[in-house]
């Protein structure tokens, strides 16, 4: 009996102000007199306060502490290093997160053999395979080190027990979705079991100093699988992309505590594994002795990383009454904006009753304005079937108008031209510093882009019949 005037009691209720009414729930208007408003809480539980407690550790001056701790540890991988900021910093957690098959488990395999030594041993924790399907790709990818610790775990008490056994200064978890606390209620890649199994690993890896690598799962739409929050815990958050059918990856930093989220780490997945291309460029074009119609190059910024890319175009008779446009690596909203301007600003009328393909080399993905330019002038080489001068890159974002807009790292872009060869280059105007033995020509509009496109007189004489009619 007195349990239950004690829960009575702290259970909040309502009263009428006017007539003294009460009720259990908030009410507009007092069912007994009829009154609006007067319904006002009463009896809410008092505010219960935390007491102060004793402190882990005395509060010093910024100045007086060593940031020695935080100095950041190779990974052995320096494509990998590069999107870190310099490596790994001891307690920190970085979270990895790619679709399916693109490659997570074979790199961060190659890091956990690449890191481990006498002083830093690495403990691999796969959730998602037994023991021996993770030694098998060792043996493929050559990923093989004695200070190597490998384990098959699900549960999250014995993650951490083999914390206490190996005292590894690296671990990698493959994945958080696939471990589970038994406190918790849920299955494994519930929201609560994963802000669990987050939250324990990290708080491990503070008080450790113990740097973690954490494999995340993705959703159908891109985005890492789970509760917001664990994005937000982790020190560093890192997307693994790449399409399946080519062998590009890009390490994209999306948030990075320790260093810039602007930089983009490039590798090349093959049988034997996976490894960093400090050159990538070499990917997204195709030698030719001679030009071919329809072919522009570009310089594309990932990140601060400028890479040459190639675009393709071609035209060909519709035989439909609507003509086909397909593009691959390219946005289809920004290559429809060219044709449209190409048509109105360039007088290219021979585009809009064609079948029209648009495509890069390598598998790469040209999204940013910078490339308008090289599109346009590839699907005007197309339409006209003449090959534009070789050795030749343009850069520049093309407006509705037809003017051609300056872009950024204009200067890092022509340095990485003249690097691999390229020596005619048609950019905005006011480009800056123009690299030695590089000719550079500014142009103000798609008519002064569309200049340096031989004339072709095979698309020409329909037009000259026309006007003798």
């Amino acid at each position: 009996m007195a349990a239950r005037t004690k829960s009575t009691k702290d259970r909040p209720s309502y009263r009428c102000t006017e007539c003294g009414w009460q009720t259990a729930k908030w009410l507009g208007r007092c069912p007994e007199c009829q009154a609006w408003g007067t319904v006002e809480e009463y009896g809410a539980p008092a505010v219960r306060t935390t007491a102060p407690g004793r402190v882990t550790s005395s509060a010093l001056p910024i100045g007086q502490i060593d940031g020695r701790q935080a100095t950041a540890r190779t990974t052995g991988v320096p494509e990998l290093d590069r999107v870190l900021g310099g490596g790994l910093v001891p307690g920190a957690v970085v979270l990895l997160a790619g679709e399916p098959g693109v490659g997570k488990s074979t790199l961060l395999l190659d890091v956990a053999a690449k890191s481990a030594s006498d002083e830093h041993r690495t403990l691999y924790v796969t959730g998602e395979e037994s023991a021996s399907q993770v030694r098998l790709r060792a043996d493929r990818i050559g990923a093989l080190d004695d200070h190597l610790y490998l384990a098959a775990e699900t549960d999250l008490s014995a993650v951490l027990g083999h914390l206490d056994a190996v005292k590894p200064s690296l671990l990698i978890l493959d994945s958080v979705q696939t471990v589970a606390s038994p406190e918790i209620d849920g299955a494994p890649g519930g929201m609560a079991q994963v802000r669990e199994v987050a939250g324990a690993l990290i708080r491990a890896s503070k008080e450790r100093g113990m740097s973690t690598l954490l494999v995340g799962h993705v959703t159908k739409d891109g985005a890492i699988a789970g509760p917001r929050l664990l994005e937000h815990l982790v020190d560093v958050v890192l997307h693994f992309e790449g399409d399946r059918h080519a062998r590009l990856r890009l390490v994209r930093g999306v948030k990075n505590r320790y260093g810039a989220t602007d930089e983009v780490g490039c590798f090349e997945l093959h049988d034997e594994g996976i490894t960093g291309l400090a050159d990538p460029s070499g990917l997204f074009l195709t030698r030719r002795d001679e030009p071919v119609p329809g072919t522009c190059l570009t310089v594309t910024l990932e990140g601060r990383r400028p890479l040459v890319a190639e675009v393709q175009a071609l035209t060909v008779d519709s035989q439909i009454p609507s003509p086909r446009r397909t593009t691959s690596g390219l946005e289809t909203s920004r290559v429809s904006m060219m044709l449209a301007v190409l048509e109105q600003r360039g007088r290219i009328s021979a585009l809009g009753k064609r079948d029209i393909y648009s495509a890069t080399v390598g598998g790469v993905k040209l999204s940013e304005p910078a490339a308008d330019l090289a599109v346009a002038l590839a699907l005007a080489s197309a339409a006209s079937d003449t090959p534009l001068p070789k050795n030749l890159v343009a850069i520049g974002e093309v407006g509705l108008a037809g003017e051609v807009r300056r872009v950024t790292g204009v200067q890092r872009r022509l340095a990485e031209a003249h690097r691999l060869g390229f020596t005619h280059a048609l950019v905005p105007g006011d480009p800056g510093k123009i690299p030695t033995g590089m000719k550079v020509l500014e142009v103000a509009d798609i008519g002064d882009a569309l200049r340096v496109l031989p004339r072709s007189r095979r698309r020409e004489a329909p037009r000259e019949a026309e006007d003798r009619r």
